[in-house]
C-alpha cells in the first residue's frame, strides 16, 4: 500500500491531500530515510511524521486497504 493511503487508513493524518503534501516536503521519514508518497509500506516499517510541532514514531504492525475508524489503532504501535 502507498504511504501517503496508509497514514489516511492508519487515521494518522485526515486526509490523503495533506499525507502526499507532508512526503513531497519531507516530513515523513520511513527507516529514518526520507520518503516519497509513492513508498510501499511493509510491516515492520518504522514511520515517523513530523507536522508542526508534533512528532509521531510508529511501528507498522498490519496493512489492511480499509478498516473501521475504531480498528485503526490495530494497524501501527507507537514507539
Amino acid at each position: 500500500m502507498r504511504l501517503d493511503k496508509y497514514l489516511k487508513v492508519a487515521r494518522i493524518i485526515k486526509r490523503r491531500t495533506i499525507a502526499n503534501e507532508a512526503c513531497d516536503a519531507g516530513r515523513v521519514l520511513v527507516n529514518d530515510k526520507v520518503a516519497k508518497a509513492s513508498l510501499d509500506v511493509k510491516i515492520g516499517d518504522i514511520i515517523q511524521v513530523n507536522l508542526g510541532n508534533n512528532s509521531i514514531k510508529i511501528k507498522v504492525t498490519d496493512v489492511k486497504e480499509v478498516i473501521k475508524k475504531e480498528e485503526a489503532t490495530n494497524l501501527y504501535e507507537h514507539i
